[in-house]
């Protein structure tokens, strides 16, 4: 474990509720992520309510809804979408969006290549302070 999270290259079996995570956004998002040798795997929980800021970077990113509803953009792309839905923001490209309903939205990002940037987001815990 380092001060950004578990690095996976050596722990192949990881249960989410033993990571350290962060909090940002006066307590509205919790995250965790997972560092390997190319890319992160990140568990995001934003409260309802909690915007999640447009905002873009180099890499490439996947993403699955696990449960709750978000009003979603990806490019010019805006969509609402629920638990199983998912989106992929290709480096560069703008994404954000705000949760809908009563219920928290828990979503699994993947990123690749690995970053500092997002180590960065960690570390300070200071989300999307501006497109990279």
């Amino acid at each position: 474990m380092n001060e950004h999270g578990a690095e996976i290259t050596s722990q192949r079996i990881f249960r989410w509720d033993e990571l350290d995570g962060v909090r940002w956004d006066d307590d509205k998002v919790d995250a965790q992520i997972l560092t390997g040798e190319h890319m992160h795997l990140i568990r995001a929980v934003y409260e309802p309510g909690a915007i999640y800021p447009m905002h873009s970077h180099p890499h490439e990113q996947f993403s699955l809804l696990l449960s709750g509803r978000l009003l979603l953009t990806v490019g010019d792309e805006t969509r609402e979408i629920g638990a199983g839905d998912g989106w992929y923001a290709p480096g560069g490209v703008p994404h954000g969006g705000q949760v809908l309903g009563d219920e928290p939205a828990v979503f699994i990002d993947v990123y690749s290549p690995a970053t500092t940037w997002i180590l960065d987001v960690f570390a300070t815990g200071t989300p999307y302070d501006s497109q990279r």
